[in-house]
């Protein structure tokens, strides 16, 4: 098992200093983790970077689709030659693009999936060999509350993709526990990240998204720290005995 200190962390959808990838790569840096900061928004990742580098960590900004895998395995083998081997993944990248059920098309449709699911697929594929060879290994997949109950009428392609993301855990959990590599998912509810935003400035919501804070047992929105939190416990050492799990962070909205 390799030492905390010398650890590679990779964070997908890490480009936007507001969201919930960036959040994790500097929670994780501070953790001790090199980071690899990939996104498909080059200067995002560049300056999520930077700011980790600034503040005492490593870093390395990777600008990749992970839709292409060629792209995806050209950027994890930078990372083995600069940081090291890979030791805990985190599939963050996700696009959303709100949608009445009756106006989606095929292309909206594939294209969530091609980032939501296919990106998280072949990111992991392209890690797992380090994880394997070093018997240790830590894999968190972001999923949502919609993927779980649902949610909103007009992201059924977004809530189906993460739906598929919360098996691809449970089916990675089953088949990677014995090599000493634990899969797990953290759920976000309503989170102040800019797709929340997104939402609120559209008026998405079906009704006004205060009432809906209102109902929940905490009654605001989420952090992008707050996910980053459960992230970091997932990785964690202390984790070691905690896979094929779903992690709400919710506010006490759904378990």
């Amino acid at each position: 098992m390799a030492e905390a200190a010398s650890r590679v962390a990779l964070i997908t959808g890490a480009g936007d200093p507001q969201g919930m990838g960036a959040a994790c790569a500097r929670r994780l840096a501070r953790q001790g983790f090199a980071v690899g900061v990939l996104d498909i928004n080059g200067e995002g990742a560049q300056a999520v970077a930077a700011q980790i580098i600034a503040d005492g960590g490593h870093a390395l900004a990777l600008e990749t689709d992970v839709t292409d895998r060629a792209a995806v395995t050209a950027a994890i083998e930078e990372v083995r030659r600069t940081l090291g081997p890979i030791l805990a993944l985190v599939n963050n990248a996700a696009v959303e693009g709100w949608c009445k059920f009756e106006d989606l098309t095929d292309a909206l449709w594939d294209k969530t999936f091609d980032v939501n699911l296919k990106g998280a697929f072949i990111v992991t594929q392209t890690v797992l060999p380090d994880m394997e060879a070093a018997g240790w290994g830590r894999i968190v997949n972001i999923s949502a509350l919609g993927g779980q109950m649902g949610g909103v009428f007009d992201m059924t392609h977004y809530n189906a993709s993460k739906g598929g993301m919360i098996t691809f855990t449970q089916s990675l959990a089953i088949g990677l526990g014995a090599k000493g590599i634990t899969v797990n998912t953290v759920s976000p509810g309503f989170i102040d990240t800019p797709m929340a935003r997104r939402a609120i400035e559209t008026s998405a919501f079906p009704i006004d998204y205060r009432d809906i804070l209102a109902s929940y047992p905490i009654p605001r929105l989420g952090s992008a720290e707050d996910i980053a939190t459960a992230v970091a416990f997932f990785v964690s050492d202390d984790a070691g005995y905690i896979t094929n799990q779903v992690l709400g962070v919710n506010g006490g909205s759904y378990s």
